[in-house]
């Protein structure tokens, strides 16, 4: 047994991390870009995590690793390197922040297509955690992560200095972005977007990629300058915490009582119906899905541009376009 393998054997960390990056590797996410694998068993997330809300009867349970019970600090650990989200900032019950799956957040990565050398902007800074994951692949000068919330930006430094990383943390408004530090090749967003901010597309150099959570999906735009860009969504299924001030819900959906189960119970479905909603109603809605056989998330697209926001299926030139409705 060579020195690494003892350490990782007496460090319980280490060993929670081992397994986390095993899990996530058979989920498929490293497949597009193996050098996230390097980053995520490189980078601690329970420093990240000191302490988490999980869901019980009734509401929360906090847990927290400086409990006096050593078995619920072996219970922090061991909820910190599960393939799960966790909520990090509960304010009077409803879920401000949370460190994401794992397993999505290395999708997510992958799908950003970043480079060496690449500058990337991050929207919803949280735990810390995912641009501590961006600076140990692109190095600290190069990650700028940004959110409304000083509590939240504050101990994101205090956990990024803890693991050993000193990416730019701004707290602000994140559709404005951070223009004192553009032009970026990436933007990745942490919360789900009611529509793209143009603050955005002027921060991106052109051909850079833009990716947010969007309905209940996750969009990669391809910026052409700074008043448009256009891209597809990802295969995979995404469910954030709203951008706060954004004024609208994606998880509130329309009563579908009288449509067939198969509408009722697909998420597919649900998602044509977030994407629309304003433009269909549920009826037409189902009809359009069963017509055009019911489309992956792929299928999808999404414009901004001057005329404003739009989401299309298969082209956004073709018969089906619908304006994304003011937030």
């Amino acid at each position: 047994m060579d020195g690494h393998d003892r350490e990782a054997r007496d460090d319980p960390a280490a060993v929670a991390r081992a397994a986390l990056v095993r899990e996530i590797g058979a989920s498929g996410a490293f497949h597009a870009d193996p050098v996230w694998r390097e980053a995520f068993a490189a980078v601690p997330r329970h420093l990240f995590v000191p302490y988490y809300y999980v869901g019980v009867v009734g509401g929360y349970e906090r847990r927290w690793g400086e409990h006096p019970d050593p078995r619920e600090r072996e219970r922090w650990l061991r909820g910190a390197y599960e393939d799960a989200p966790l909520a990090t900032r509960l304010r009077d019950g409803e879920l401000l922040s949370s460190s994401s799956q794992p397993s999505l957040m290395a999708l997510m990565l992958a799908g950003l297509e970043v480079r060496d050398g690449q500058k990337v902007l991050e929207i919803g800074t949280g735990s810390g955690y995912n641009a501590a994951l961006l600076a140990h692949r692109l190095g600290d000068d190069l990650v700028t992560t940004v959110d409304l919330d000083p509590e939240i930006t504050e101990s994101a430094r205090r956990h990024l200095d803890a693991a050993g990383h000193r990416p730019a943390v701004v707290t602000g408004d994140g559709t404005r972005g951070v223009p004192a530090r553009a032009p970026y090749d990436r933007i990745i967003a942490t919360c789900a977007l009611p529509s793209v901010p143009r603050a955005w597309l002027a921060q991106c150099r052109p051909g850079g990629r833009i990716l947010a959570p969007f309905a209940t999906g996750l969009v990669a735009l391809t910026v052409r300058d700074a008043g448009h860009a256009e891209g597809r969504f990802l295969h995979t299924p995404a469910y954030f915490v709203p951008l706060r001030g954004a004024g609208r819900s994606w998880r509130e959906q329309p009563d579908l009582e009288g449509l067939p189960p198969a509408a009722r119970g697909s998420d597919l479905f649900r998602f044509l119906l977030a994407l629309t909603a304003g433009a269909l109603d549920p009826r037409r809605a189902y009809d359009l899905w069963e017509d055009a056989g019911r489309p992956q998330r792929e299928r999808y697209g999404l414009t901004a541009d001057a005329e404003g926001d739009r989401v299309w299926l298969d082209e956004p030139g073709g018969p089906h376009v619908w304006p994304v409705p003011a937030a």
